[in-house]
């Protein structure tokens, strides 16, 4: 029976080390994430004064590969001493803001080219999403946008149209 007791403390500590090592690794790839951000996300996130510092160095010896290396192993050091639920809620947050912001863009992008276009029919899609939208106004910005690609002049109308279709579509968000 003795033995079968060391058997299931050598199993746990097997299990605790390899889990030891699975978060050792996050909190080191969760370091090089941090290093990768501008400053001004940096600023954003839940960081004490000593793991911003740690990681400000490590943005300014990047280039130095042997220095990098330890001061990424440092900062994850730093990170597993700490409590980092807030800190990957507020990275997640903020990733996830940048994809919504992206793929809101390129929607508003497909309606203004799709309203240029197939004009009138665009334009009666666009209304049937947005009711609130002025039809005489969209229809004077594809007039204007057509006539500036037909002149092969800067897209200032597209542009224009752009901005109104963003406003519309933020406006009913």
């Amino acid at each position: 029976m003795h033995s079968d007791h060391q058997d299931e403390n050598f199993d746990d500590s097997e299990s605790s080390k390899s889990q030891r090592k699975r978060e050792s690794q996050a909190m080191h790839d969760l370091g090089i994430k941090l290093v990768k951000l501008g400053k001004n996300t940096l600023k954003q996130l839940p960081l004490d004064e000593e793991v911003m510092a740690a990681v400000l160095l490590a943005q300014k010896i990047e280039n130095k590969r042997e220095g990098y290396r330890r001061q990424l192993q440092f900062i994850g050091k730093l990170l597993r001493q700490r409590d980092t639920d807030a800190l990957l809620a507020k990275i997640d947050e903020i990733e996830n803001h940048s994809l919504y912001q992206a793929a809101h863009f390129h929607a508003i992008e497909r309606w203004r080219d799709r309203i240029i276009n197939d004009g009138d029919d665009g334009i009666q899609a666009f209304i049937d999403d947005y009711p609130r939208a002025d039809r005489q106004q969209l229809r004077q910005y594809v007039r204007q946008a057509q006539k500036e690609q037909e002149q092969h002049k800067p897209p200032a109308a597209s542009r224009a149209l752009f901005k109104y279709l963003r406003s519309i579509v933020d406006s009913q968000a």
